[in-house]
């Protein structure tokens, strides 16, 4: 069994919909679709994955059901009451004298790597971040959520890795979000989601390819033959958005800080 997982192309977040730009790169994205071999579609409920996913539809025929599990993993850190979370959030900007509410993996690299229970498998459920956000239930909400998915292709969720009840050649596809597909990604990998929201950045359509394995029969697991393929923009001319990355340098003040 194959799982894409798209992301939406470049954001507008104020409108929750797509850039000019975005709207290129969705419509690139849909030129090399045929030779995903897609079959069935989901997607997120979000302006923003919808429209991207509107190119690839609308070129191969087909319709996406809306999974309420896909939209973009909130995880939203409270640190008015935490000195602490204040150092792993810097420069957090202050309306009416309180913090804004913080994306959880927004930690800057200094203080993660000093506090290894961020990157355990099972630590990071009992972090400060954890103790002060929604963090736990929202992730396991998007884990149950693809347990749930991957059930009805024959993949049932034991212990650590799946059973395989029904054996499935499909390919299906997710259009969604970096923040959920990290956490979709840890839930198959069994490793923390900061791992990999600090380890990666996914650009706007770009292109997660994993694939189960039975290395012993009726036991499956799934390994990634692609992280982030941006191949389809390349190909059309198109530089891949800066939207999930931080600055290269830090004197580059053109880049988010």
């Amino acid at each position: 069994m194959r799982i894409l997982l798209i992301r939406h192309g470049d954001p507008d977040y104020v409108h929750d919909t797509l850039t000019e730009k975005g709207h290129r790169e969705a419509a690139l994205l849909s030129e090399h679709a045929g030779a995903l071999n897609i079959g069935d579609c989901y997607m997120s409920p979000l302006g923003r994955a919808q429209a991207t996913a509107a190119y690839t539809l609308e070129r191969l025929g087909k319709k996406a059901e809306v999974l309420g599990w896909l939209k973009e993993f909130p995880g939203q850190v409270d640190i008015n009451q935490s000195e602490e979370l204040q150092k792993a959030y810097p420069n957090t900007r202050t309306g009416e004298g309180k913090y804004q509410l913080r994306i959880a993996w927004d930690m800057v690299p200094s203080y993660l790597t000093e506090h290894p229970e961020y990157l355990g498998m099972e630590s990071w459920r009992q972090s400060l971040v954890a103790r002060h956000s929604g963090l736990v239930k929202t992730y396991d909400d998007a884990a149950e959520g693809l347990d749930r998915l991957l059930g009805q292709y024959g993949y049932v969720r034991e212990g650590r890795h799946y059973r395989v009840v029904k054996e499935n050649t499909k390919t299906i596809a997710c259009f969604c979000h970096f923040g959920v597909t990290c956490a979709l990604l840890s839930h198959l990998w069994n490793v923390s989601p900061f791992v990999l929201w600090h380890g990666m950045a996914l650009a706007p359509t770009s292109v997660t390819e994993v694939v189960s394995e039975e290395r012993e029969q009726g036991v499956a697991w799934f390994r990634a033959l692609r992280l982030g393929d941006v191949s389809h923009l390349y190909a059309g001319g198109e530089e891949p958005s800066f939207s999930a990355r931080f600055c290269e340098v830090f004197s580059n003040t053109g880049q988010r800080h």
